[in-house]
């Protein structure tokens, strides 16, 4: 039986930092959701989908995820995809197709089908409650906003980039406030997930606090 780690809090708790390694260390495969919507999305680019058939369009990818070579590869019906879900086109497309229900339903399923079969590691904002609620091990990843925005402030700063530390504290609680009152799969912590606050935490003791829930 597979084992899974479902992984779910704010923007800017960690989440995929912490699911990298926790994955590297475990030898489980990390289910970048994001790069799979943007598969989606480069899809239905290529289909030429409107607005108004996404709905039926989406219905025709099949997307998974597999680790070769030390790297992470997006396989969009059978094809690596890798080299094309970054680009800014495919980025637009993704902020319009995946807020649509029948892309979330029809992603949702691919993920459950990967994680029967496969050990995984998989974060996001609903994936205890709704993508893997069966999942062996579910954490919610926290932190206060401030330490959240402080790290995307040196994140932004070591690259070059301007930015003010107030401007992104209330675009994190703002961020909050959208994911938690969203009409569909809103964030929220799933009962039986352990909560983990890593405001003080180094990106190694989250990991470490994580994989011991593995073992109990």
């Amino acid at each position: 039986m597979a084992f899974n780690i479902a992984i779910d809090g704010p923007a800017g708790a960690g989440k995929s930092t912490i699911a990298k390694r926790i994955a590297a260390k475990k030898g489980y495969i990390y289910v970048d959701t994001g790069a799979m919507y943007r598969a989606m999305a480069l899809y239905l680019l290529r289909e030429g989908a409107t607005t108004e058939e996404i709905d039926e369009k989406c219905e025709g990818a099949d997307i998974t995820i597999a680790h070769e070579n030390g790297e992470q590869v997006v396989y969009l019906n059978g094809e690596n995809v890798n080299p094309y879900i970054r680009t800014e086109e495919v980025g637009r497309m993704a902020s319009v197709s995946s807020p649509n229900p029948r892309v979330r339903k029809k992603l949702t399923q691919l993920q459950q089908k990967l994680a029967a079969s496969t050990d995984v590691v998989m974060d996001g904002r609903d994936i205890g409650t709704c993508v893997l609620p069966d999942a062996q091990v579910k954490v919610y990843l926290t932190a206060d906003s401030h330490e959240r925005a402080l790290r995307r402030y040196r994140e932004l700063t070591e690259k070059g980039e301007p930015c003010e530390l107030a401007v992104i504290e209330r675009d994190i609680v703002e961020r909050d406030r959208q994911d938690m009152t969203r009409e569909i799969s809103p964030l929220k912590q799933a009962e039986d997930a352990v909560l983990i606050d890593s405001s003080h935490m180094t990106i190694e003791e989250v990991a470490d606090a994580v994989i011991a829930l593995c073992d109990v």
